[in-house]
């Protein structure tokens, strides 16, 4: 019996995030070390598709770094980085399109859908939602680096994504864009899920991470905090608490709160149901960064 009562009590807390969230749109972005653990993955799935249930709108935005490595060490080709950004050549290209817009993305979409949910995978074969431009990075002296085919979202189909959410239906969309010459580019995922959330003005950008947050002490996972207004966040990059990879993630958030999208949140994806515990309980167990 007090098993049973717990539970309900557990249900009750959801209660009021669950009517506050009912018909709201929330992007997230699930790439990383969280897609190589089968355990994780399950349990993030099963996440997205009681969201779905319970009347919010997922929409999820994926890459597949570590997929498309082994794909191009199969295929004999050695990856290259510039920047700390994948160089995409032509052959490269032909795998990223293959694995990610493909075999990923339709794999995403068919086990929400066999958990008991309903999805839909947006890719090249199916409807593509990302057009975009290619990139170049500035080097020291000013010059463009070229990174090959890779580029940036410049606008997203929010019309096609906001009918499958309003049919209850998931988005799932690969981090690829195409261009207004009909070129496909690789695309960073935090960079796509950025832009889709922009786009569809989402109440929420939940990025699963292999890490737990931002850390006063970025080796101490005890020192998560859970919630930080933009103005805070700007003082830890300034003091340097915030520091290397985790800078340009939270300097998107930044952006992505100035454009309209109410709360971002940074959880550890390979905690058992982290999405839905950061989503309907009141502690959380990742990073909120909000406006104010």
């Amino acid at each position: 019996m007090e098993d049973a009562i717990q539970k309900a009590d557990v249900l009750i807390e959801a209660l009021k995030w669950i009517r506050q969230f009912r018909g709201k749109i929330t992007v997230i972005k699930l790439g990383g070390s969280v897609m190589e653990d089968e355990r994780a993955m399950m349990h993030l799935l099963l996440d997205i598709v009681f969201m779905e249930t319970v009347g919010m709108r997922p929409v999820l935005v994926h890459g597949g770094g570590a997929a498309i490595s082994r794909a191009m060490a199969e295929a004999g080709l050695e990856p290259k980085f510039v920047q700390g950004r994948r160089y995409t050549d032509e052959a490269t290209l032909s795998i990223v399109e293959r694995v990610l817009a493909g075999e990923i993305n339709e794999n995403l979409a068919n086990r929400i859908n066999d958990l008991g949910g309903r999805a839909q995978p947006l890719n090249f074969k199916t409807t593509n939602v990302l057009k975009g431009e290619r990139i170049f990075l500035p080097a020291e002296n000013g010059a463009p680096v070229d990174l090959g085919y890779v580029g940036t979202v410049t606008k997203v189909d929010r019309a096609t994504i906001e009918h499958l959410c309003h049919a209850g239906i998931v988005p799932v969309i690969p981090s690829m864009c195409v261009t207004k010459e009909k070129q496909k580019l690789n695309v960073n995922a935090d960079t796509a899920a950025t832009a889709v959330a922009q786009a569809v003005e989402a109440d929420k950008l939940v990025y699963l991470s292999d890490v737990n947050g931002v850390r006063r002490d970025k080796n101490d996972p005890d020192t998560l905090i859970h919630s930080l207004s933009a103005q805070e966040a700007r003082e830890l990059i300034a003091s340097g608490a915030i520091e290397s990879g985790m800078i340009p993630k939270v300097e998107a958030c930044l952006e992505t709160l100035e454009r309209g999208v109410n709360k971002i949140h940074i959880i550890d994806g390979r905690i058992r149901h982290s999405l839905m515990l950061e989503v309907y309980t009141s502690k959380g167990v990742g990073t909120q960064i909000v406006k104010e």
